[in-house]
């Protein structure tokens, strides 16, 4: 998604969102990920106003004082930027890839199953699966931080019967163009 991201040239403007637009949206993230209202308020304080940053291909990416903080494709779910979660590591739940998928990670690649289940790889057990479409954080094996954000294009149940073809698509990582960026 960011692979090529230019602010000079991607961003087709920018616009202050209207105060229900912003209680629609701190809605939208407290139910789809893992926040509390306090943590939430800790990262965007309610009565600073949240920028909306109109992207090419249909990306959204909501700013606060000029740092990113979340970013969404169409009408799809909310995810965080990889700063962010760098600070919150609980927002998103996580899977693990083994040593061998992180080049291709870190080059922009979509995670294969054989990534997720092999001996470095792991996913959350039976009871705590994940459905598919789930925004997850995507740690690599032997790292402290997340090294990248997705989306499931199977449910780990799935990812571990299969094991064939894309397990997460990939929508950023680190050392991608919104990484690189710290103000927009």
């Amino acid at each position: 998604m960011f692979k090529k991201f230019a602010p000079a040239t991607d961003i087709a403007g920018q616009t202050i969102l209207k105060s229900s637009v912003q209680r629609s949206i701190r809605t939208g993230l407290l139910t789809q990920l893992k926040l509390d209202a306090e943590t939430l308020e800790q990262i965007w304080p309610k009565k600073e106003p949240l920028v909306h940053v109109k992207c090419r291909d249909h990306i959204s990416v909501y700013t606060l004082h000029g740092e990113p903080l979340f970013f969404q494709h169409f009408d799809g779910p909310y995810f965080p930027t990889l700063r962010l979660l760098h600070k919150y590591p609980f927002l998103l739940p996580s899977v693990t890839i083994d040593r061998g998928a992180i080049r291709f990670l870190l080059s922009g690649a979509h995670m294969m199953c054989p990534g997720f289940t092999s001996a470095g790889g792991q996913l959350p057990p039976a009871e705590e699966a994940l459905p598919e479409n789930t925004a997850v954080s995507i740690l690599a094996e032997g790292k402290e931080h997340a090294v990248g954000i997705g989306i499931t294009k199977l449910s780990t149940e799935d990812i571990k019967a299969i094991n064939k073809g894309v397990g997460v698509e990939t929508t950023c990582y680190l050392g991608d163009d919104l990484w690189n960026i710290e103000k927009l």
